[in-house]
């Protein structure tokens, strides 16, 4: 079980405020040929560096964030939010001469539009820089990582990153760094770099599009800075860790779909910080590190990562075969429908006994993922399916059920229940959609009723005809 919450990790780098306007286009502006975007909701949050400690917050962890905020509007938005987040500690230093880095983007339905970038990228100045270096110093004692998260808008200047740096080597904490610019010495004495396949190229002047060319040139820049290792960020390649021994390690990504990549640098290296922190080596931090990066990019926005997310993600990564890994009990099961719904996910359920998994099973979790965002199976306990279906059945038993649900990737979590039906299982969830095989009516669903009322929807799917558990077992014992 992943237990950040002893871990505190203290975030040097480039805040900013992130904001996002999401709306519907239904229309071309007769002005001019863009779409005309109507305005639904508007959401604002700590980015940059702040959405490393966001991130580390999500997960159970406890982050110190420095950086440079102006005194202005969006910098008290910036400390607001900050406020809200008792995981969180405001250390950020005021910088009079510079306005708050705000970045606002334009999404209509699941699309990035356009981006409004409000900054400056002047380096911190002396006095800047000397309240960081002073700032950092004062953080660091009780910390077990150190992130400088840079975005290249000045507070990482090279003083403040050599400083830094020297200050957690005194005391033994390691260091994880996100580089932005070309120059990976700037980082020297780092333990671990972060950057992407395309960050690496430009800093190696090397390819980088295979994994033996990731390596190449990671060895190259690691020799260069003295640093001892490099998880390179490959987008749908995955990730590769490579260490100055020559060690080379890969894991595939893991997301199965991307809505929006914003942010999931941060994640990356909030998990990698973290899951070290916690007592994991590089290898296992990168898989945990890789994980919480697949869910991330399904989300839209500057997203973060739930712990009971995470947890599951890492289950069904490692392949439950028959036992029970695949289910999740009913308070983790709540704690995730939650998470999901705090980012604005549309979250389905289903439930039956899903014995002989056959073509009607998998159309219609199909069409019941297509109708949400995120799918919950229930099933049917052995007992349960035995009361039902008689004593010969289930064929196969609930831990083989739920590998095999859960294996499909229509479906995002599995759950079981053993009474007669799944209502006290829906009240504790409250989906927003709950769905049923279009042999029921709305008024014969279990939960309809308690669903509805929360505001949720009931919707009804086609079935394949001829496809049942009960006519397969029939047909083969006829043969």
């Amino acid at each position: 079980m992943l237990d950040f919450t002893g871990c505190r990790i203290l975030v040097l780098g480039d805040v900013m405020l992130d904001r996002f306007l999401y709306g519907d286009v239904d229309r071309i502006s007769p002005e001019a040929p863009v779409p005309v975007v109507r305005l639904r909701r508007t959401i604002a949050m700590p980015g940059g560096a702040g959405n490393v400690a966001r991130n580390i917050s999500a997960l159970g962890g406890q982050a110190v964030l420095v950086g440079l905020l102006g005194q202005d509007a969006a910098a008290a938005e910036f400390r607001a939010l900050l406020a809200g987040d008792p995981r969180i500690t405001d250390a950020t230093v005021p910088a009079p001469r510079r306005p708050t880095i705000c970045k606002t983007r334009l999404i209509a339905g699941t699309q990035q539009v356009a981006r409004l970038d409000d900054e400056t990228t002047r380096p911190a100045d002396a006095a800047e820089a000397a309240a960081l270096i002073a700032a950092t110093a004062a953080a660091l004692p009780g910390c077990q990582a150190l992130i400088l998260s840079d975005y290249a808008k000045g507070v990482l200047a090279p003083e403040v990153v050599a400083a830094a740096i020297a200050a957690a080597r005194a005391q033994g904490i390691p260091v994880f760094a996100d580089p932005k610019s070309d120059d990976f010495t700037r980082y020297r004495g780092a333990d671990c770099l972060t950057p992407n396949a395309r960050e690496l190229a430009r800093a190696a002047r090397l390819p980088t599009g295979s994994e033996a060319e990731v390596a190449a040139a990671a060895r190259a820049v690691l020799a260069a800075a003295e640093v001892p290792a490099l998880l390179c960020t490959r987008a749908e390649k995955g990730m590769t860790l490579v260490l100055a021994d020559g060690t080379v390690e890969s894991v595939p990504a893991e997301a199965r779909e991307v809505f929006d990549v914003s942010g999931a640098g941060d994640t990356v290296i909030a998990t990698l910080a973290l899951a070290h922190a916690a007592g994991h080596g590089l290898g296992a931090a990168m898989r945990i590190a890789n994980a919480a990066a697949g869910i991330v990019v399904g989300k839209l926005g500057t997203a973060t990562v739930g712990a009971d997310e995470l947890a599951h993600a890492l289950r069904a990564e490692g392949g439950a075969g028959p036992g029970e890994e695949m289910l999740l009990d009913h308070a983790s099961a709540v704690r995730l429908v939650a998470e999901w719904k705090a980012h604005g996910l549309r979250v389905g359920f289903t439930n039956g006994c899903f014995d002989i998994l056959h073509a009607g099973h998998v159309a219609l979790l199909r069409a019941a993922r297509r109708r949400c965002d995120r799918l919950v199976v229930a099933l049917n306990t052995d007992a349960s399916v035995a009361r039902l279906k008689g004593p010969t059945r289930p064929v196969n038993p609930l831990a083989d059920r739920a590998a095999v649900i859960g294996a499909l990737a229509a479906v995002d979590a599995v759950v079981a229940f053993g009474e007669e039906t799944p209502l006290a299982l829906i009240r504790l969830l409250l989906p927003d959609v709950l769905m049923k095989g279009a042999d029921y009516t709305v008024e014969q669903v279990v939960g309809a009723a308690e669903v509805l009322a929360a505001g949720g929807t009931v919707q009804l799917i086609d079935l394949l005809a001829g496809r049942s558990t009960t006519s397969m077992i029939t047909r083969m014992r006829d043969r």
